[in-house]
């Protein structure tokens, strides 16, 4: 069982940057790849990035690249999901997820198995 906590949200102008943090609880956070999805009022959920467990591989949506990082701190049981340049666009609450095969990036939802209870992120215009 993992426990997955975000913080970090919040309303930014467009044009400016935020850093998300999810904290985890739990089982050995290594052994899980960590993702970041958002949904926006009216659509469906949508991937945004993915972590391996080692933090050697990436992967961000094309929306995204260039823009978001997402990196992890294994010490610290913590994934981030850095933003930068922010459009209105990205406005969404954003969800970290945990997925049990640690060397996966994968975009699909239904392989994460833990998820937190969502952050939103306003970006004003």
């Amino acid at each position: 069982q993992v426990q997955l906590v975000e913080s970090g949200g919040g309303l930014v102008q467009a044009g400016g940057s935020l850093r998300l943090s999810c904290a985890a609880s739990g089982r050995t956070f290594s052994s899980y790849a960590m993702g970041w999805f958002r949904q926006a009022p009216g659509k469906e959920r949508e991937f945004v990035a993915a972590i391996s467990g080692s933090g050697s591989r990436t992967y961000h949506t094309d929306s995204v690249k260039g823009r978001f990082t997402i990196s992890r701190d294994n010490a610290k049981n913590t994934a981030y999901l850095q933003m930068n340049n922010l459009k209105p666009e990205d406005t969404a609450v954003y969800y970290c997820a945990a997925d049990p095969s640690s060397e996966h990036t994968t975009i699909l939802a239904t392989y994460y198995d833990y998820w937190g209870q969502g952050t939103q992120v306003t970006v004003s215009s």
